[in-house]
Parts: structure tokens; sequence; C-alpha cells
């Protein structure tokens, strides 16, 4: 396409931006909105990805077949202050144990829009975030922050563990308190009228329209940045700058989103964080949760002891002592029972819902849902969990299967040799430590 900005142009921009942001870390940015131009819009259609349509029913392929007028209809009420956020739309999917999680789903311009404005503020405040900081952030991952904790816990020895669960964290942020942190940072007049009107945005569910006090952007892709940019100021730097300094001894922060672990070597360190971050939560609208709040002994066995002391949980996984090839005690990970368990209810669900389909079309999907499962929990000492799996998986399948008619029966021996033709992906470790 002629004097098209190139997604290079693109990059420089936020480098740009990132430069100024690291040389000036006290900085509050009064202009970053005239970098989002066309070639911006464009860039972030790009990487919106095709998922369901928001309220007005309008998908990306319907919005890309005039995209370049829409694009300059949507910079155009951007830049002019007339853009209008949308009502989100609600929906309810399982959660495990009988509740469900909400999620939103806003539209395909409201997503590319906070697409833009993400990409632009990710380009300052990732010069601020702190290391311990995983989620939602360019170029790290759940498994890095799980190999972060494995290694902290390696260091020392063992310890002890504070498993922290914010509750409802996501609903809970405060607005005020998020305006007030985003000053330190972002004062272009331009993106803070946006953010504010997608944090007022409608929600709509079961045919009404509500507007919440508090939280983030339902479903919104600028959701995960504003809620890093919450913690990092009410808990990392906190813990870094106030706690760590005053603790007798080493100690260590390591956090994905509203999931965290902090690790002590000594048990009083650990006591007094523990009774001071609700109060420090309670002063910006958050709680922690009494019952899954707790604090673990964590060390490898001893004095014979073929068990070690404690086990956490943390992003799916259980933490335990094990034995390593050679013999010695390292921390290990397996599937958490409660996602374990999730994930086979809903491929029983599927299988439930979808036991007419055609076999070669079931066959296709349960290879695609079973190697995402082994994407993520197929790390180094879980074979156990996934072999469990894999064989739930084959039963799960064969006893919807046999009840697809009630005149047609479709016995073990039969099914074996279905398998033969349609087999089910064997249990992979993607994440090994040896290799």
């Amino acid at each position: 396409m002629t004097g098209t900005p190139s997604p290079d142009g693109v990059s420089t921009k936020l480098q740009r931006i990132a430069k100024l942001a690291g040389e000036a870390p006290d900085m509050a940015f009064t202009t970053l909105a005239h970098h989002i131009d066309i070639g911006f819009l464009r860039a972030a259609y790009r990487r919106t990805p095709n998922k369901a349509p928001g309220v007005d029913g309008v998908t990306k392929r319907a919005y890309g077949e005039n995209l370049e007028e829409n694009l300059r209809s949507l910079l155009d009420r951007f830049k002019s202050g007339r853009y209008h956020a949308p009502p989100v739309r609600r929906r309810h999917i399982p959660k495990g144990g009988g509740k469900t999680r909400p999620i939103g789903i806003p539209t395909l311009e409201d997503k590319v829009l906070q697409r833009a404005v993400a990409m632009t503020l990710d380009a300052v405040y990732e010069q601020d975030f702190l290391d311990c900081s995983y989620g939602f952030r360019p170029g790290r991952s759940a498994h890095e922050a799980l190999q972060r904790v494995w290694k902290e816990i390696m260091d020392i020895g063992g310890g002890w563990v504070l498993e922290v669960d914010i509750k409802s964290y996501f609903d809970n942020i405060d607005h005020g308190h998020l305006r007030s942190f985003l000053d330190h940072r972002v004062r272009d007049g331009v993106l803070r009228r946006l953010i504010d009107k997608w944090l007022k945005a409608g929600v709509l569910e079961d045919g009404n329209i509500y507007y919440p006090h508090a939280g983030s952007p339902q479903g919104g892709v600028i959701s995960p940045l504003l809620s890093n940019v919450y913690l990092h100021e009410v808990l990392d730097k906190w813990f870094q700058t106030e706690v760590r300094p005053r603790l007798k001894g080493w100690s260590a922060l390591v956090r994905y989103a509203d999931d965290f672990v902090i690790i002590f070597k000594r048990k009083e360190d650990a006591l007094s964080c523990m009774d001071v971050l609700p109060k420090r939560f309670g002063r910006y609208g958050l709680a922690t949760h009494p019952d899954k709040t707790r604090l673990v002994e964590f060390r490898p066995p001893s004095g014979g002891s073929g068990k070690g002391t404690g086990t956490f949980d943390l992003l799916g996984f259980t933490h335990f002592w094990g034995k390593s090839r050679k013999g010695r005690w390292i921390v290990k990970k397996q599937t958490a029972k409660d996602r374990y368990r999730r994930a086979l209810k809903r491929t029983s669900d599927w299988c439930m819902r979808n036991r007419h389909m055609k076999v070669p079309l079931q066959h296709r999907v349960l290879k695609y849902k079973m190697q995402g499962h082994y994407n993520y929990y197929g790390v180094t000492g879980n074979m156990p969990a996934l072999k469990r799996f894999w064989h739930e998986v084959e039963r799960i399948w064969s006893k919807w299967l046999n009840r697809r008619s009630s005149k047609r029966h479709l016995p073990w021996d039969r099914f074996k040799l279905l398998l033969a033709r349609y087999p089910l992906p064997r249990p992979v470790v993607v994440h090994s430590i040896y290799r």
C-alpha cells in the first residue's frame, strides 16, 4: 500500500518513548497521544485477535473490509476527544467448584484503540516495572515466574513461603488511587480522558447496563497494564523500598499479575510481613482472602524423613520437594488438583455437547485441547500428572462416544481400534530444565 507507515516506524516511536522514559524516571509525560497515528492504529489492528464481537456485533473481518476509512474515523474521534467508550458485553465462564469467572468483551474498535494506547504506555512503564513482576509484560511468561520461584528457593535451600490470594482483585481496583498512580508518569490529557472513559464504561449483562465504581476495564486490552501499574505501586515498590530493608534475613517477591508469593529465609520476617500486608492492601481498597492466604514452612526432608515440609500453589502448579535424577532434593511441580479437575471437566463437557459430531472433527479438537494442556503443564517432573490426564481424556472420549446412540455401543476393544486410527497426543515435557 503506497504511503503506509511500516511496522518499523511504530517500533522506532516506541523505542524513542522507552529511551526517554528510562533516561528520566521521575518525569511525567504530558505529550504522548501525538505518537498514535494511522500507522499506529493499523499496527494495533493487526495485533488484535479475531475473537467474539462486542455489543455492536462487528467482527474483525467486517471492520477490515473498509479498514482505512474506519481507522481514520477512529483516529479523528480519538484525537478530538469525541470517542465514546461503548459498553462491554459480559459473559461468564466456568471456574471450577461450581463458580464462574466474568469476562468482558469490548467492541473490535475499542480493542484496537486500547491496544494502541497500551503499546504506548507499555513503552513508558516497562522502564519502571521491577524485575519481580512477570504478568502481561513483553518477553515475560508464567513459566519464567515459576522458574524464578524455583531458583530463589533452591538458592536458600528452603524457607518460608507466604502464599497470597487477593480477593476479587480486578473488580476492586480503586479508580481514585489508580488515577493518582498514573499521575506519576502519564499526564497527557487526551490519553487520561480516554482511560477515564474506559474506567467508566458500562457493562452489559442480561440486557441491563450498569456502571462500576471500581475495577479495571472489563476484558480490555488496557486492563492488564492498569492492573500492573496498581500493584507496582501498592505492592512491588513498597516491598522493595520499605519492607525488605527492615527485614533481618533474605526475602524475595515473585508476582504474576495478581498471583504472587513472598519467600523468606527467616520465620519472624515472614510473620512480620504477613501482619502488615493486609493493612497495606486495605489502604488501597484491596483485601487478602483469609482462607487462601497462608504461611507455609517449605524445606527439604531432614532427619531421615522421606517428605519435605509443606506445599504451596502458584500459577496452577503445586510445589513440593522431590528427588532429582542424581538423588538430590529439589523443588518440583505438579498440576494443582483444582486445575487438573477443571481441565478434565471442561473436556468432558465438550465431549458431551459434541458427541454427535463426526469422529475426525472431534479428534482434531481434542488434539488441540490436549496439546494446549501439555504446552502449559508440560514441565520437568510433571509427567505422572500428564500421563493421568492423557488416560483420563481417552476414558472420557470413550464414555461419550459410547452414548452417541442407545442402539449402538462402542466396547473398549473397538474404541482401541478407533484410537489406533485417531490417536490422542501423548504427553510431552515442553518446558524441560534438561534442554
